[in-house]
């Protein structure tokens, strides 16, 4: 859902200049595409090193990440300097890179099961053998920050109330720990101060407001940073490393989120970086010498190095057309980065201390596919219906001759308010592979084109986004290069959700619909949230409106109440163990829709959650849909055409088509 831990901002005012249609652009572009590359099976293109978490041992020597080498996310070291990697975890289960304890023999992890997000903090023992570090059966852990002096961290647990995370320091020693802040107002722990003196906490009031505090620990009171009842979005990222300063974004007075640094005893406030895109985090160095800023550049991650002391900025890292995908800092001075692009898996590279160029450590390119064969992908607007510039991320087939046209999907982010970014998707570019044009839109309400855009679908859902997808519809048929016959729509939660919709309520637009673990009944999904989401309630009931107190209005937008409508071919996809979109999301969906007499197809993966993390499991998916598409999208005969509207008679109005 909608998160302002995560919202990327950038001004609608400023967006870079664009022509009514990219039509002429993009068949351009496609006349001086290559011959076709050879079709590639999903297998190939899933054998990429997927590389995440990236840390640097505490001597610099090494490198830790997460990789799916194995079928599943695990533990992998490797020599920073290059070399071979070694497991580190053999896991069933999906591994997440915490990071290294200071002793460098140890390192932090965390786990779930099933997909089931009730995530323990794990430690991997030097002798190999892992510990649960919070351990219980229905509680869920989060990791907040290491001690700069190494002698604890610090993490959050439900296990009091499942409602809310409650505060801890744990020793690296010993493990023991001691709870430092009881929280009984769904607060978000960002910082703890190197004294321990201090934590910087932020709490959620709608979609446009989110307040910053600082909690002092020994007097336990809570002193606000932002102005009551103003509607900025304040998230606190770190201390100063003497606990005299704040590191925080701010979207006050202005389109964009920027970097400030807050003087805690005199209240002043500087600028560290304020550009034309949005400021989405910051993070220190172990060594509190060097600042890292990270700015959403158009969809991709663009990383600026300052002195946190002087803030003169020393560096600014721009992997264009790619993304910094992944980042970290060495205590020697080197930085890690893993960059990606749609046609770059996710390299591994090491910029040395003081070097401009960096070094390829982990060519992430699938064994025997030649980056030549996959589509880099890039940002294409369109307006919309209305006028609205809306953006997306365009991938067009290797071997498009003139005059002819391809199949096309138009898919959908999770959210309500996420983005699609540039970057590697294996199931995108099998599709690209096999001949379709694919249009990721980000469609009003999406994160990264501004606050305006951002809150232009608020209580509009199924409405509004859905105009800007059947309008993207028409920017891809402009194009010369889609058959207007063979455009299918798909998503993923939310997204799965305005496949639905598209189904439902433009029953004759789309040949074809993929809905994954999408929400077909919004008053059962809110209703039915995990208890620990206590403090996105407020912000999904700013975004959606109140469930409770207008369940018409979640009704007529709700899918599974409309199927009756739904008769073009469909494909659900679900995890059994999804704590967010619960099954009966998808079962019900598809038992309504079946009763039409429509194609449905049905694929539940017992062991993955709220989206499927086990390469296996992903070959399954993504094969799946190719080949559900190729039956009703590509092969199969054009839609019938929808039946004459009955002319209106007097008082009557026209309804939602």
């Amino acid at each position: 859902m909608k998160h302002l831990l995560s919202i990327i901002l950038l001004s609608l005012t400023l967006l870079p200049a664009c022509s009514p249609s990219p039509s002429a652009e993009v068949a351009a572009t496609a006349d001086a595409i290559a011959p076709p590359p050879p079709r590639h099976d999903i297998e190939q293109l899933m054998a990429f090193d997927e590389i995440a978490g990236l840390d640097f041992s505490p001597d610099g020597e090494l490198l830790q990440f997460t990789s799916k080498r194995s079928g599943v996310a695990n533990l992998y070291v490797m020599p920073a300097a290059g070399g071979a990697a070694e497991a580190l975890t053999d896991s069933d289960e999906t591994v997440l890179a915490i990071g290294w304890f200071p002793d460098g023999e140890r390192v932090l992890y965390a786990s779930d099961h099933g997909g089931n997000e009730l995530h323990h903090l794990y430690v991997r023992e030097p002798d190999g053998e892992s510990r649960d570090l919070t351990p219980g059966e229905r509680l869920k852990a989060r990791f907040v920050a290491w001690a700069p002096d190494g002698a604890s961290f610090f993490a959050a647990t439900n296990e009091r109330d499942p409602r809310h995370f409650d505060l801890y320091e744990y020793s690296t020693t010993d493990y023991s720990r001691r709870r430092l802040f009881t929280n009984d107002a769904a607060y978000q722990m960002h910082a703890v101060s190197g004294d321990r003196r201090l934590v910087a906490l932020s709490r959620i009031h709608d979609n446009a407001h989110t307040d910053c505090f600082v909690y002092e620990v020994e007097s336990r009171r809570m002193r606000r940073l932002t102005e009551q009842g103003r509607r900025i979005a304040c998230v606190p990222q770190e201390f100063s490393r003497d606990g005299r300063q704040l590191f925080l974004t701010s979207d006050a007075g202005g389109e964009f989120s920027r970097l400030e640094r807050l003087d805690l005893e005199s209240g002043e406030r500087t600028t560290v970086l304020a550009v034309d895109w949005d400021v989405t985090g910051a993070r220190l160095s172990a060594d509190g010498t060097r600042l890292a800023a990270f700015v959403n550049h158009d969809a991709r991650t663009v990383v600026h190095l300052f002195d946190p002391g002087t803030l003169e900025r020393q560096r600014v890292l721009d992997a264009a057309p790619a993304t910094v995908a992944n980042f970290a800092l060495s205590p020697t001075g080197a930085i890690a980065t893993v960059e990606s692009a749609g046609d770059m898996p996710g390299d591994l590279r090491l910029y040395p201390a003081g070097a401009d160029a960096p070094v390829r450590l982990v060519d992430s390119l699938p064994p025997g596919i030649p980056a030549g064969d996959l589509v880099p992908g890039r940002v294409v607007r369109f307006h919309s219906h209305d006028g609205v510039i809306v953006p997306g991320i365009l991938y067009v087939p290797k071997g498009i001759v003139e005059g002819e046209t391809r199949p096309a999907a138009i898919w959908v982010h999770g959210g309500p308010g996420g983005e699609s970014r540039i970057g590697f998707k294996p199931m995108v570019q099998y599709l690209v592979n096999h001949g379709y044009v694919v249009y990721e839109i980000n469609n009003r309400g999406s994160s990264g084109s501004g606050k305006t855009f951002y809150h232009l679908d608020d209580g509009r859902h199924g409405e509004a986004d859905l105009d800007d997808v059947v309008a993207s519809r028409q920017m891809l048929i402009d194009t010369g290069l889609v058959d207007p016959d063979r455009i299918a729509v798909m998503g993923g939660s939310y997204g799965g959700f305005m496949a639905l919709a598209a189904l439902a309520f433009r029953p004759d637009v789309f040949a074809a619909g993929v809905n994954i673990y999408g929400v077909s009944n919004w008053t059962r999904l809110l209703a039915n949230t995990p208890e620990w989401w206590e403090d996105l309630r407020r912000l999904l009931k700013s975004e959606m409106g109140d469930w409770e107190a207008d369940p018409e209005r979640f009704e007529a937008i709700s899918p599974a109440f409309h199927a009756g409508n739904i008769r073009r071919p469909l494909l659900v996809l679900q995890g059994a163990n999804d704590p967010r979109v619960l099954p009966v999301e998808s079962e019900d969906i598809v038992e309504r829709v079946r009763a039409n007499g429509v194609p449905v197809e049905y694929v539940v993966f017992p062991d993955e959650g709220h989206g499927f993390r086990k390469k296996a499991n992903q070959v399954v998916a993504y094969r799946t849909i190719r080949e559900f598409l190729d039956r009703h999208v590509r092969d199969a005969a054009p839609p019938p055409a929808p039946d004459p509207q009955p002319a209106m008679t007097d008082g009557e109005t026209s309804g939602r088509q």
